[in-house]
């Protein structure tokens, strides 16, 4: 199996260019949900230990159905297919521009909830216009284990996401296992309390924030993953989905700059246009490095070939 790999403001992303299972006919959707329910083995096999790590995201490169779009893609973790990415969407363009198949502009990619477009600024620069976000809950208070009550929002940014303004616990990396265990708590106290997103959707994403680090950044950031990795990076959906509750309580006016910092340091800068009623459509911008070109090798008679999964 051929893959390539790279990072985005330091989160990685794992495109498996060839190699990858037949998930029949249909839409992206129905293939995205196929491979979330036949096919959980390969996706451990290829992001999990010891290929990989609990942080390393997949996308599985598939032929558009679109004449308009450059490649469909499927996102996944070691647990399920991820509606959009927008760190591996950046790292995707980077990818498809080492694999020479894109150059510099716009194109756009077709992903299992709808088309996102990509802009090619650079070999490393990728700007991501995302699929419409919104909030869907304000203000929505649980009480969590060893901290006490705690308030937020839910907001969709392309996965589901409860956003807590004000971070209990400062927003360093000397913090990574403690903040790591607090949204834990934070996911299961919503999950204890009934408290979804729409249509009764998992919040899979528990997003801190906090004051910034760097003068040149509005915000910080710590974002807990579906498989309990944290995200390195400042969290593409997770930006969309702050964005879309900035714009609600009138905070940031369309196509004004927020530059969002991640807990290691790293910025994404976003921004957003109106959508339908009162969602977004946002844009985030990144820097993405392909850092390896690889075969990944799976021996029958390796008790592993199917990844580590505790």
């Amino acid at each position: 199996m051929r893959v390539i790999d790279s990072h985005t403001a330091g989160e990685p992303t794992r495109v498996v260019i060839e190699g990858g299972p037949d998930l029949g006919t249909g839409s992206l959707r129905e293939r995205a949900a196929r491979l979330e329910t036949d096919y959980l083995d390969f996706c451990a096999s290829v992001v999990l230990e010891p290929r990989g790590h609990d942080a390393i995201i997949g996308a599985l490169l598939l032929p558009p159905s679109r004449d308009d779009c450059a490649a469909s893609v499927i996102f996944f973790n070691n647990l399920q297919n991820l509606g959009m990415c927008g760190h591996a969407s950046i790292g995707l363009g980077a990818t498809l521009a080492y694999l020479e198949r894109i150059s510099p502009g716009r194109h756009k990619l077709e992903t299992p909830v709808g088309v996102v477009e990509i802009l090619l600024q650079d070999a490393n620069t990728v700007s991501v216009t995302n699929v419409e976000s919104y909030r869907h809950l304000k203000d929505v208070t649980v009480e969590v284990e060893g901290v006490g009550a705690v308030t937020g929002d839910v907001a969709w940014g392309g996965n589901w996401f409860f956003l807590v303004k004000e971070s209990p616990l400062d927003l360093v990396p000397q913090n990574i296992r403690p903040l790591t265990d607090l949204t834990l708590n934070i996911r299961k106290a919503l999950e204890d309390n009934g408290i979804t997103g729409r249509d009764g959707a998992w919040i899979d994403h528990i997003e801190l924030f906090g004051p910034p680090v760097s003068p040149q950044a509005d915000s910080r950031n710590f974002v807990l993953c579906p498989g309990g990795a944290y995200d390195r990076s400042p969290c593409g959906t997770g930006c969309s989905a702050k964005l879309a509750c900035l714009a609600e309580d009138g905070l940031l006016a369309p196509g004004q700059e927020w530059v969002q910092e991640s807990v290691i340091g790293s910025t994404y800068r976003i921004s957003y246009r109106e959508g339908t009623g009162s969602r977004v459509i946002p844009t985030v911008t990144g820097q993405a490095f392909v850092t390896s070109d690889a075969t990944l090798n799976f021996d029958p008679a390796d008790p592993y070939r199917s990844g580590i999964r505790f």
